[in-house]
């Protein structure tokens, strides 16, 4: 008796007896397993920078009629492949910023530096999981006849597992502050800034220095990564570090210690406020940062005098892990909601679904126009960036992204045996869609499963 094959495993014996076999399987194997590559039809050749000739022209046709280029999305539910670069990319630019390389000299390591995580205030009380010498205390303990005034107890006595549904989820709805919470997402990315500025503030009068006289000696510089909680709110991680007045290339002054940096980030972010307009409807908020707030202090290896310090690889890995991540971590979905019609379909539970909402309303308020959070509300109404760096903290993603291409050109002109002078590639390329036919996913797929290893 016979099986049929798939039709995806059909197609792909098809196309092995196709005599452009060759290149369309390089096409597909080169871009590593990446879930959902770009199409560009065009042209291109290599001239020589020198003499001027054309070394070199190679076009879609020598790719099977496309050429396929990875989609580069950062998100590690759209494309595992792509964002594991992504995250490898931060991990490089954050931990050059704290023991040096990548054009950071390694004198870093010894400048004042911590690892700080701010949170978002609380806007009503949500179901939880604390893990205490490895016991899971009860929830949220209260009296049994405390209720609040919607007649919803106020506390859970439960011990709720890891996978409990219900974590995040609001004891009573009704009391939640949606509107807070969608406006602290708004506003987020300007109560950074602020503390920014307010932490060179205290910085500058806890050495005794202006504002002025601040920055003819030093610097501070960060990276950042946003992180959502199971509440559907953003908190930040970030590297906080002082320097000289040019950056990492200078020495900071002799008043710049660590517990200088950790006392001064815990007291600013306890008066950082910012007041969100209001309407007919909604009244204004005054925004702040969470009482929860961990500043440590970074060491190389982990390990020093005081209060718990974290290693620079840790930190780096920390970080890079979460620029990967969204909304989606929280329960949300990946992709713009277009139509208030569409969110009768969201599979999200309860709570993301009124966040939601709450963005779509307060959207079509004349007065939240600007904020747009309607353009942001697949993202809990959070439209900042996941993972920024100051000026001078370290390298770019764009530095490394072209070592990258300069190393792939060396090799490409190793492979076509050009000569090793400089070389120039002008092409023209345009879109002409996105994803694989049956074959090529299955292609892609072994790729994928093998880490890319597949010789080309």
């Amino acid at each position: 008796m016979t099986t049929a094959l798939p039709r995806s495993v059909s197609a792909l014996v098809a196309r092995a007896s196709d005599p452009g076999f060759a290149a369309w399987r390089r096409n597909i194997v080169r871009l590593g397993g990446c879930t959902n590559p770009i199409h560009l039809v065009g042209a291109a050749t290599v001239y020589d920078t020198t003499t001027g000739a054309a070394l070199l022209s190679y076009g879609s046709d020598a790719y099977g009629g496309r050429l396929l280029t990875a989609c580069g999305n950062r998100r590690a539910t759209v494309c595992p492949t792509c964002s594991a670069l992504y995250r490898a990319d931060t991990y490089q630019l954050v931990r050059a910023g704290l023991v040096g390389g990548k054009s950071v000299p390694e004198a870093v390591s010894g400048h004042p530096r911590v690892f700080a995580t701010l949170t978002a205030p609380c806007f009503g009380s949500v179901h939880t999981r604390r893990e205490r010498d490895g016991r899971v205390p009860p929830c949220r303990p209260r009296r049994v006849d405390d209720h609040c005034p919607h007649g919803t107890p106020a506390g859970c006595r439960e011990r709720h597992p890891a996978d409990d549904p219900r974590l995040g989820e609001p004891l009573c709805p009704r009391c939640y502050d949606y509107v807070g919470a969608v406006l602290w997402h708004a506003f987020a990315g300007r109560l950074w800034h602020r503390f920014g500025l307010e932490l060179r503030r205290e910085v500058a009068r806890r050495a005794g220095l202006t504002r002025t006289e601040f920055g003819e000696v030093a610097r501070l510089s960060y990276a950042k990564v946003a992180e959502y909680q199971r509440r559907g709110l953003v908190h930040f991680h970030a590297v906080i570090r002082l320097d000289g007045p040019d950056g990492p290339d200078s020495h900071p002054p002799g008043w710049a210690k660590v517990p200088l940096l950790v006392d001064s980030v815990r007291a600013v972010v306890g008066r950082v406020r910012l007041t969100a307009p209001g309407s007919e409807v909604v009244g204004p908020r005054v925004l702040c940062f969470g009482t929860q707030v961990d500043v440590r202090p970074v060491t190389l290896n982990g390990r020093t005098a005081g209060e718990r310090p974290a290693s620079a690889a840790a930190v780096a890995g920390y970080i890079a892990k979460y620029a990967t991540k969204g909304a989606e971590s929280a329960g949300a979905v990946d992709g713009r909601i277009h139509h208030a019609r569409d969110m009768v379909m969201l599979p999200v539970r309860a709570h993301v679904l009124r966040m939601i909402s709450t963005c779509w309303w307060l959207g079509g308020l004349p007065e939240f126009a600007p904020l747009g959070l309607r353009r942001w509300a697949h993202m809990l109404g959070y439209g900042g960036h996941f993972s920024t760096k100051s000026c001078r903290y370290s390298t770019t993603l764009t530095a490394l992204r072209q070592a990258r291409a300069d190393h792939r050109a060396e090799q490409q002109r190793d492979a076509f045996g050009l000569p090793e002078r400089s070389t120039v590639t002008v092409g023209q390329w345009r879109y002409a869609g996105r994803g694989y036919s049956p074959e090529a996913a299955l292609l892609a797929a072994s790729v994928r499963e093998s880490g890319g290893r597949h010789g080309a």
